[in-house]
Order: C-alpha cells, then sequence, then structure tokens
C-alpha cells in the first residue's frame, strides 16, 4: 500500500468510495452522493487552501482517502483541523484507514495545527472510534440524536487529538 496526494486521476474511485458510504453508511450524514465535479470541487478547495488530500493505492487501485481541513471557518479555529478518512468497502479492517489517518495527523502537524477534530456519525460506528483510538485520538463528546438517516435517529462521536506543541505554547502567528 502506498499512501500519496491525491491526483486528478483518482477522482472517479474517490467519487465512487464516497457514494458507497454516503448510500450505505452512517459515517456521512449526506444522503444524495456527489457528483464527480462536485468531488472535484471539494479536493480543489481542501488542497487550495494547503491543506492535505491524500489516497492509499495498491494493487487493486484506489483503496480509501482521507484530507483535513480547518475545524471551522472562523479565524480562532485557524490551528484546529478536522479529518475525514473513507476506505472502499472491499478493503475495509484491513489497515487502511488507520494508515491513512496516521499520514493525515503527520501532516496536519507539518502543516501547524495544533489540535485535530473528528466528527464521526453514529456512535455504533465501532470501526471509525476504533481507528481514531488507534492514531492517538480520545473522546471528548457526543452529540445524541442530532442526525436522521435510514430511518433513524444518529448521534455524533465527537474525538480530539493534539498535534505538535498543542496547547503546551503559543503559535507564531
Amino acid at each position: 500500500m502506498k499512501i500519496r496526494a491525491v491526483q486528478p486521476a483518482d477522482l472517479e474511485a474517490i467519487t465512487a468510495i464516497y457514494a458507497y458510504h454516503v448510500l450505505h453508511g452512517t459515517g456521512t450524514f449526506e444522503e444524495d452522493p456527489p457528483s464527480l465535479e462536485e468531488m472535484r470541487e471539494r479536493v480543489q478547495r481542501v488542497t487550495a487552501a494547503g491543506n492535505a488530500w491524500l489516497v492509499a493505492t495498491g494493487e487493486s487501485g484506489v483503496l480509501g482517502f482521507a484530507y483535513f481541513a480547518q475545524y471551522r471557518d472562523r479565524s480562532a479555529y485557524r490551528f484546529t483541523a478536522e479529518d475525514s478518512v473513507y476506505v472502499r468497502n472491499d478493503v475495509r479492517g484491513q489497515g487502511v484507514g488507520k494508515a491513512l489517518a496516521a499520514a493525515l495527523v503527520d501532516a496536519a502537524a507539518r502543516r501547524g495545527y495544533r489540535q485535530m477534530i473528528a466528527v464521526i456519525g453514529d456512535s455504533e460506528n465501532v470501526g471509525s472510534i476504533g481507528l481514531h483510538l488507534s492514531v492517538g485520538f480520545r473522546q471528548v463528546g457526543i452529540l445524541r440524536a442530532v442526525g436522521f438517516k435510514f430511518g433513524r435517529w444518529l448521534d455524533v462521536v465527537l474525538m480530539q487529538r493534539p498535534l505538535g506543541e498543542a496547547d503546551r505554547s503559543l503559535p507564531n502567528s
């Protein structure tokens, strides 16, 4: 498996992976899969801001993707990133997500972020919760019944991981 920056040729695979999660999973609260053009625009927004969008590849093509962006738009959040990790359904549980998440943590720390937040759809999403625990996140809260998908109420699990100096020093800007 290789982790690398996204390339234009990856967009179809990324769109298909995400569409599967939209249509069959509760890790995302989107209910309609975005088009290829919408995914292209999302990748462009993330990378144009200097943030990472990574893909994991193997012999069978793109295995998964992950990215981080500033947690919220307000300037006070400029040192806090939010991650997203999606793995192709047929390779889940094989370490792809963990490798992507670990690479994101490193890239976000190099970019100067001090905290990373995971906003995990569905408190029953043990795969994503476990993945984040395995790369140093800790659970910091649960928002009860804030989403409604597939005919049921869904929680959001909030997890957090310090990066670099975290809050032990003041940032330069």
